[in-house]
């Protein structure tokens, strides 16, 4: 078992993997958070990372690097990146990095060469998991998240903000075969924040947020939110 940094863009992906690598053992030295301004990125999380610090607070105050990139460049986000790994290895001791990476052998790649230059082992528990069986998982484990961003056809401003339920889930089905997206997401058509789940402390409540649509593609921007240790 490895001390791990854990990539957390703060979306289910990256959320789950790190839960199940605590699962499987292993300790979180630290969270590594590195956020881009442009949507174009093909590697980085782009909406409502600022909150990222929220999450890390519920998970009983974990450690966060954070980093923010404006180029999509692939090679310079690699860099980037691979200067917080360094910092992560060299303040936390992590051996290793968990990635939420499920299909994208393209990210596979990317951050594995990040993870590689900087002398650290690659731990990807999610990867593989069949999309159906992945958000099967999700709610089993009981995690709550919601939609903050959308890119597909099926996707429109109704499902910004959304918490994604089971019954969700069902129209997410019929949605993702008449349009060709898949359920969880993988392939950029929808983005996502995890508002609770067993390793917080508290879950987060959205205060105040606001939309932005274009007719096809839109965010849902988290502009207050708190910890609530009442619920």
């Amino acid at each position: 078992m490895m001390i791990l940094a854990s990539l957390f863009s703060g979306g289910k992906d990256s959320v789950y993997a790190t839960y199940k690598a605590r699962l499987q053992g292993h300790t979180i030295g630290c969270l590594v958070s590195m956020s881009g301004k442009s949507e174009e990125s093909l590697l980085l999380h782009h909406p409502n990372t600022m909150w990222v610090r929220l999450q890390a607070k519920s998970m009983s105050a974990t450690p966060l690097l954070s980093g923010t990139i404006d180029s999509d460049d692939t090679e310079t986000e690699i860099d980037a990146l691979g200067s917080l790994l360094a910092r992560a290895k060299q303040e936390f001791g992590v051996e290793g990095v968990v990635h939420g990476g499920i299909r994208s052998r393209f990210q596979k790649s990317r951050f594995g060469q990040a993870c590689s230059d900087a002398g650290l082992a690659v731990v990807e528990p999610i990867w593989g998991i069949p999309s159906s069986e992945y958000m099967d998982a999700l709610f089993g484990a009981k995690f709550e998240f919601i939609v903050s961003a959308v890119a597909a056809g099926g996707l429109d401003a109704r499902w910004l903000g959304r918490r994604i339920t089971r019954l969700d889930l069902e129209r997410l089905k019929i949605l993702s075969e008449r349009h060709g997206f898949a359920i969880d997401f993988e392939g950029g058509e929808a983005e996502t924040f995890v508002v609770n789940c067993p390793m917080f402390d508290a879950p987060i409540v959205i205060r105040e947020s606001k939309l932005a649509w274009d007719g096809y593609r839109g965010r849902f921007e988290i502009v207050d939110a708190e910890l609530d240790y009442d619920a």
